[in-house]
């Protein structure tokens, strides 16, 4: 099946570029340089990225980067989470000053 009609890509291409050996992609934007093309109008990067959530085993938890913390992703949810402080209850947001 056709996923982007720009790059004429199939949904195949994004499988595989995500799940070869080496040099596989992590990124919309990797699927596309890894097939030798770049985005175009953009309307395919969603199905792109749940192919690609799909072929790895939903996201970041499959992925053997992010499960050391090596990658990019993985290191900003991590800092995310730890800068985050929930707000006690009944607490108000108030604006910064």
């Amino acid at each position: 099946m056709i996923i982007c009609s720009c790059n004429c890509l199939t949904e195949a291409q994004v499988r595989e570029s995500c799940t070869r050996a080496e040099g596989a992609a992590r990124s919309t934007f990797e699927v596309y340089k890894c097939l030798g093309c770049s985005p175009k109008c953009g309307t395919c990067a969603r199905t792109i990225r749940k192919i690609m959530n799909e072929a790895l085993g939903q996201g970041c938890n499959a992925c053997p980067v992010a499960a050391e913390n090596a990658c990019g992703v993985a290191k900003i949810a991590e800092t995310l989470t730890a800068a985050i402080e929930p707000l006690p209850a009944g607490a108000a947001l108030t604006p910064a000053e």
